[in-house]
C-alpha cells in the first residue's frame, strides 16, 4: 500500500499574499497561518497490518486515523459511507473479525491484525450478490441507497447471531442504523428474506 502521509501546503507558505476584499494584498494573517502550520507538531506514524476483504494490507498511518478513513481514503473502498461521524447512523458499518462495528468510532490501529470485511467483500467469490444484498434488491429495501451498505452489513451479523429472526428482532437489531427515506418496512422484509436465504445457503 502507498505511504500514508499527505502534506498540504498553505497557499501563503511560499510568501504569496492573499487579496483583501478591497483588492489590496494583506500578508499578515496569511503569514501567521503559514507559520502556525509550519510549527504544528507532526504525529509519528505507526505501522498497521491487517486483512481487508481477504487481502493483506500493510501501511504507515498516523495514530489518529479512523478506520473509516483508512477504508475510504487510503484503500478507496467507498461503499463504506460516512453519515454522522458520531456513531449514530450506522452508514459506516463493517465487519471486524466477523462482528459488525461502526468504523467511524474506531481508530485504524484498533484493527491491528484484524480481518475487516466491507460491503465490497461480502459477495461470493464466483460472482453475483450475497443473499442479503439480493434480498434488499428483490424487496426494494432501499431508495437513495446511502444507508444500504451499513444496513446490509449489520443485517448479516444479526442473522449470524440470531438465525431465527422475528420482525421484532430485526427492528431491534437495526436500531443503530438510520434510514431517511424508506420508512423501514421494506428493509425489515428484506432482512427477513435475506435471513431465510442465508439459512438455506448454510
Amino acid at each position: 500500500m502507498a505511504s500514508s502521509r499527505s502534506t498540504h501546503t498553505p497557499a501563503s507558505a511560499g510568501g504569496t499574499t492573499l487579496p483583501s476584499r478591497s483588492g489590496r494584498s494583506t500578508g499578515g494573517e496569511a503569514g501567521d497561518a503559514a507559520r502556525a502550520a509550519a510549527q504544528a507538531p507532526v504525529m509519528a506514524c505507526s505501522h498497521l497490518s491487517l486483512n481487508v476483504n481477504g487481502m493483506p494490507v500493510s501501511t504507515e498511518i498516523e495514530p489518529r486515523l479512523l478506520l473509516v478513513q483508512l477504508l475510504r481514503e487510503r484503500l478507496h473502498l467507498t461503499g463504506t459511507h460516512v453519515g454522522c461521524d458520531t456513531g449514530q447512523c450506522g452508514a459506516c458499518t463493517v465487519h471486524m473479525n466477523g462482528r459488525a462495528v461502526k468504523s467511524c468510532t474506531l481508530l485504524a490501529l484498533q484493527a491491528q491484525g484484524a480481518e475487516v470485511t466491507t460491503i465490497e467483500g461480502i459477495a461470493p467469490a464466483g460472482g453475483g450478490l450475497h443473499p442479503m444484498q439480493a434480498a434488499f434488491h428483490e424487496h426494494h429495501g432501499l431508495q437513495c441507497g446511502f444507508c444500504t451498505p451499513g444496513m446490509v452489513m449489520n443485517a448479516i451479523d444479526l442473522v449470524r447471531t440470531q438465525p431465527n429472526l422475528t420482525e421484532a428482532d430485526v427492528r431491534s437489531g437495526l436500531d443503530g442504523n438510520l434510514c431517511r427515506c424508506t420508512g423501514y418496512h421494506n428493509i425489515v422484509k428484506a432482512v427477513l428474506a435475506g435471513a431465510g436465504a442465508m439459512k438455506g445457503q448454510s
